[in-house]
């Protein structure tokens, strides 16, 4: 039995987590870490685990001997929840979007320094990660890309990480010239690479993609669409599983995928 600590437990995505874990008879859910959370959630968290929240990952993860902390807070959080989890023999699993290259620089830091595996997913639905695949598999053959990309309105960062991932790939092979870098055409969206990432932030939406590859008189469009927090479970769970069998850092879902 894998023993399974959340972070960010009493969010949207914490609690999505807390769900698929609690319902999956591989893996336990020995903790549950958010700072603020509610009465509601506190009760709910009771009937579904047998635990309440705690605020400390470290002492938490000491406590359980928990194998996996599973992040789902904010660029700063994810860091020293990383951190503690990795000084304290667990592998970790992010989810949380928005780091910055030094960020990510001090995660493979991590895993080299302590000898733990840390995952860092910018999406974890496992279409979307196909989508990904699908759009590197094009590229070679596209003259250009763009990228629209659209979240629900409380989403801080854009572009989304699902969407930089994305461009950066497809640009490594992307048959074109570069793009001319020109401040004063900003509606064509932030360039990453050499593909202009358009983002869109409106109540309603969860998470959607689109790649539009331009060619000589035709358009090739793929798109991914999570219309529910539950897409992303399959790959969260998966994860969970299989982190063991992947030294260091690994940046992506597709290798635990075999792709």
């Amino acid at each position: 039995m894998i023993k399974v600590v959340v972070t960010g437990a009493a969010g949207k995505m914490g609690r999505a987590v807390v769900e698929a874990v609690t319902e999956d008879v591989e893996v336990e859910l020995v903790g549950a870490i958010d700072q603020n959370p509610s009465e509601q959630s506190n009760l709910e968290l009771k009937v579904k685990a047998g635990i309440s929240f705690a605020g400390d990952p470290a002492q938490t993860i000491k406590d359980t001997n928990a194998d996996v902390l599973v992040d789902f807070t904010n660029g700063d959080s994810a860091i020293t929840n990383a951190e503690a989890a990795c000084e304290n023999g667990a592998n970790v699993i992010i989810g949380t979007t928005g780091l910055s290259s030094g960020d990510i620089d001090e995660l493979d830091k991590f895993a080299n320094k302590t000898g733990r595996n840390i995952l860092l997913a910018p999406n974890f639905a496992i279409g979307a990660v196909l989508m990904m695949k699908v759009a590197e598999t094009i590229a070679p053959y596209a003259e250009r890309a763009e990228i629209i990309e659209l979240h629900h309105d409380k989403k801080i960062d854009a572009p989304s990480g699902t969407a930089k991932m994305t461009a950066e790939n497809i640009s490594l092979t992307l048959d074109t010239t570069p793009l001319p870098k020109d401040d004063e055409f900003i509606a064509r969206g932030e360039r990453v690479g050499d593909v202009p990432v358009h983002s869109v932030r409106l109540p309603g939406l969860v998470a959607h993609q689109e790649v539009i590859f331009g060619f000589k008189g035709q358009t090739l469009t793929i798109r991914h669409d999570s219309i529910d927090r539950v897409s992303f479970m399959p790959g969260v769970l998966l994860a969970i599983k299989r982190i063991s069998e992947f030294p260091g850092f690994t940046y992506g879902l597709a290798k635990y995928l075999d792709l």
